[in-house]
Formats: structure tokens, sequence, C-alpha cells
């Protein structure tokens, strides 16, 4: 019986290849369960700094990284959806969907932004170490600019006008540099766990 049930998975795999589809496994399910607690625990996290900021985007990061984008953009969509029903998954134990819709929640939403942008440059860039870390940084810069244009719109709307120069002032140039750390040490850890881990060697987020 478990012989004839690996046989119908592999074929059910075949047959979803051939038709140019996958149907996400256990395995992903899993993996994608895990991120998403993953990123959860890390929004909790506030490392103390002259602008103090969590550990989030690290968690974002690494499970695109080493998961692969499509799993990590389903794990980003899971944590916001855990979020937008009330579970309080955001920074500061923050949840609703007030959080999301205020000033603020573009940058989360933006963490689907990094994922598909760093796959869709992995597809076309060679799989070297260096090479996802500039896929990860413009991934980040992309949700940095979809996270900014929300917080303006947003901000405009319950406050007042802001210029786009003054939003960034606010609430991305003090992040730069704790998230330019976050992503070294994000890059060195995958690296070394893909070493590990037999499942995840070569795995780029192209796949």
């Amino acid at each position: 019986m478990a012989g004839q049930t690996h046989y119908d998975t592999e074929e059910t795999e075949e047959m979803d290849r051939k038709n140019g589809t996958r149907r996400l496994s256990v395995h992903d399910m899993v993996y994608i369960a895990l991120s998403a607690a993953l990123i959860t625990v890390c929004s909790w996290i506030t490392v103390p700094a002259a602008v103090p900021f969590t550990m989030q985007t690290f968690a974002v990061f690494t499970v695109t990284a080493l998961f692969g984008w499509k799993r990590g953009a389903l794990s980003v969509m899971l944590y916001i959806l855990l979020g937008a029903v009330g579970l309080p998954v955001f920074s500061g134990f923050g949840a609703g969907p007030a959080k999301l819709l205020g000033p603020t929640g573009g940058y989360i939403i933006g963490f689907l932004a990094l994922s598909l942008v760093y796959g869709l440059l992995m597809a076309v860039l060679p799989r070297t170490f260096w090479a996802e870390i500039a896929a990860l940084a413009v991934g980040c810069f992309i949700c940095y600019a979809f996270g900014t244009v929300w917080f303006v719109l947003v901000y405009a709307r319950t406050k007042g006008p802001i210029g786009f120069g003054a939003a960034l002032g606010m609430c991305v140039v003090p992040f730069i540099p704790a998230d330019a750390a976050k992503l070294a040490l994000s890059a060195v850890l995958v690296r070394r766990l893909r070493r590990v881990l037999p499942d995840f060697r070569g795995n780029g987020l192209s796949e």
C-alpha cells in the first residue's frame, strides 16, 4: 500500500510537470507554515539601537533564499492573512486590517514584491552567492519604494500632505544600515544551511 501511494504521488507530480503545473506538496506546506512562524517571531524581536528595529526583514530574506521565492511569497501571504484576521503577528504584537491599511502597512505588503522580484532576477542571473545578495537587495529596494508610496498616500489622507523625500527620511533611511546587516547575516546563514541540509543545496529562487 505504501509503495502504491508513493507511485501514485510520483505519477501525479509527473503529470503536473507535463501540464506545466505544480501542486503544493506536504513538504511545501510545512516549509511555508514554518516560514510564516519564523517571520512572526522575528517581527516580535526588537533590537535596541539608535533607531530600534525588528528582525522581520531578516526572516523574509532567509525564507525566500532558503526555501525558494515561491514558498517565500506564499509564506508572506500566510503571514499577512494571519495578521489580517486578527492574530498578533506584526511588530509590537499588532494585528488587524487597520495595521495593514495604516501608513506603514505598505512595507509589510511590500515583502511580497521582495520575494517576487528576487525570483524574477534569479531566473536570469547566475546562481552565485553575490547574485543572490544583489537580487535580495533589489527586492528590498522595491519593497522600500512600494511601502513609501503607500505611506505618502495614506499619510496625506489622514494627516496631511508629505513629500516623498520626507517619507524616505522617516521610514527608510534610518533603517538602511540595519537592513544591510540583516541581509548579510541572512546570506551567510543560508549559505551555511545549504551545506548541511541536502534538500537545499543549490536551491535557487527560480525553482
